[in-house]
């Protein structure tokens, strides 16, 4: 398994303001499970790996961490799509992994919590970003909108799972 090093922020209940930027590594994997649930603190880490221009393999959907279950998962795609997700559990957080690679922004929405971000692709490395909302509404169902250049190849996956505990902004 990979190991890369990610940032981590975490953002307030109303999900956009940042409190603060932390950098953490982790392997990468996958539990396989169902939804289940959603939450209250919000993180986002962002991962980029270098991949050879020559053999550039398609962008797989970004895994899950241990005890986070699928929700929804878009294999690799160009341009526009929605993805929907299931109703998961109230105290639960909603996870949406996006992973990319060409020049280029991709630009993604989540509803019905009223939450979006941006990934900035570049042509010559593997993008990754993985954001943890907790905040109200996580638990309905939703979607998940995401714009992007024809020239930028992405995928996502979407999961339930434990809130990650709110860092202090001191350390």
């Amino acid at each position: 398994m990979p190991t890369s090093c990610r940032n981590l922020m975490l953002f307030s209940a109303l999900g956009a303001a940042m409190l603060c930027p932390v950098t953490a590594c982790s392997a990468d994997r996958s539990d396989g499970k169902q939804p289940v649930r959603a939450a209250h603190p919000t993180t986002s880490r962002s991962a980029t790996a270098a991949t050879p221009s020559s053999t550039q393999p398609p962008v797989q959907p970004p895994e899950l961490n241990a005890g986070e279950t699928p929700a929804g998962r878009q294999k690799a795609t160009t341009g526009n799509a929605e993805i929907g997700f299931a109703r998961g559990k109230k105290g639960d957080a909603l996870v949406v992994a996006v992973r990319c690679q060409g020049a280029g922004t991709v630009k993604v929405a989540v509803r019905p919590v009223h939450v979006s971000f941006p990934l900035e692709c570049r042509a010559d490395k593997v993008s990754t970003v993985y954001n943890q909302f907790a905040v109200s509404g996580v638990n309905r169902d939703g979607t998940v909108s995401v714009e992007a250049p024809p020239a930028v190849r992405w995928s996502l996956t979407v999961g339930r799972g434990a809130p990650a505990e709110e860092e202090s902004p001191t350390g």
